[in-house]
């Protein structure tokens, strides 16, 4: 009898044991419930969603495993003119921090305007940016920007990613912003946004000395992304179209362009991977030039095992031959 009495103990310790996970589990099934401290495996993680894929580059980077950052812009998409679906503005209502580039993405700027204000860091409010300036009739110009007059009065160039020291510094105030969500993590965040200083410096000290000495400056690209590469590493960006990739150039800067890049001796005209190289060919054909891909590193293909850093060593990598640096 008391065997009996002992197993049914058991047993009703047991069934409440169970019943306790169960509603554990049920209680946890939210995505942010039950979550465990800053940093865990799954954990009470700082939910960041960014804009497109250098920011979500950056906010990894600088994040480590303190920040879950998801990308708003799908793999292989161009994320200029991307349309939010409900799902991604919930995202961004339900973000601790929201990270984006005010100018660059419309639809992610009207989204934080109603759904985040006071949870979001801006990049283009780092340091002020290159201005876009329309071309004239002196092609002899020491600029390093001369896209299409289409990118509009005062209009100013967003990607400033393509210039490793300007974005060490949006990963430095980017970690300052973390901070003050996070408190605890403010010590990680400095320490891996130094530690991404470190490889944008080497990263800028390679193309210094890959594009010190060239037989050309002039970059012939198919849309006005690499003014501040330009700009950086004293070349001129001379652009088939403005800064909305899908442009349709005019047939007059079409042959404009044609002009230059004769003038120029451009042996290479550079198209991207997320656009059309219909128009770039069409160019490279007209002045007996080869075509190659720069990439702006908007995003990044689907499936792709790239990130910034070997995407920008493979950019510099075409630069080199195209431009015939020693």
């Amino acid at each position: 009898m008391i065997v009996i009495c002992e197993q049914s103990r058991d047993v009703q310790i047991r069934l409440r044991t169970f019943a306790a996970l169960v509603a554990t589990a049920l209680a946890c099934a939210g995505p942010a419930a039950c979550a465990s401290a800053p940093g865990g495996p799954a954990g009470d993680r700082l939910r960041v969603v960014a804009g497109f894929y250098p920011l979500q580059f950056i906010a990894e980077q600088v994040g480590g495993d303190r920040v879950i950052a998801k990308n708003l812009a799908k793999p292989g998409a161009e994320p200029h003119d991307m349309e939010l679906t409900t799902a991604q503005t919930a995202q961004i209502a339900d973000a601790d921090l929201v990270v984006y580039l005010a100018g660059f993405q419309p639809a992610v700027d009207d989204a934080v305007k109603q759904e985040a204000e006071g949870s979001t860091f801006d990049a283009a409010a780092v340091a002020p940016l290159l201005a876009v300036t329309a071309p004239d009739d002196n092609h002899d110009r020491n600029a390093s920007v001369e896209p299409t007059s289409a990118a509009g009065e005062g209009a100013k160039d967003p990607h400033l990613w393509l210039d490793p020291i300007r974005l060490a510094a949006v990963a430095d105030a980017l970690a300052a912003r973390l901070a003050t969500a996070d408190p605890a993590g403010a010590a990680g965040f400095r320490e891996r946004a130094a530690a991404l200083r470190s490889r944008l410096a080497n990263l800028d000290a390679q193309y210094r000395q890959g594009l010190k000495t060239c037989q050309r400056r002039e970059i012939v690209v198919s849309h006005a992304a690499f003014g501040y590469l330009a700009d950086r590493y004293g070349l001129k960006q001379v652009a088939i179209t403005g800064l909305a990739p899908e442009e349709e150039p005019t047939p007059q800067r079409l042959a404009e362009v044609a002009t230059e890049a004769k003038g120029h001796g451009a042996t290479t005209i550079f198209f991207e991977t997320l656009v059309s190289p219909k128009v770039a060919k069409a160019i490279a054909d007209e002045v007996g030039a080869s075509t190659a891909v720069l990439d702006p590193i908007e995003g990044l293909p689907a499936g792709s095992t790239d990130d910034y850093f070997s995407v920008m060593r493979a950019n510099l990598a075409t630069l080199r031959p195209a431009l015939g640096c020693a």
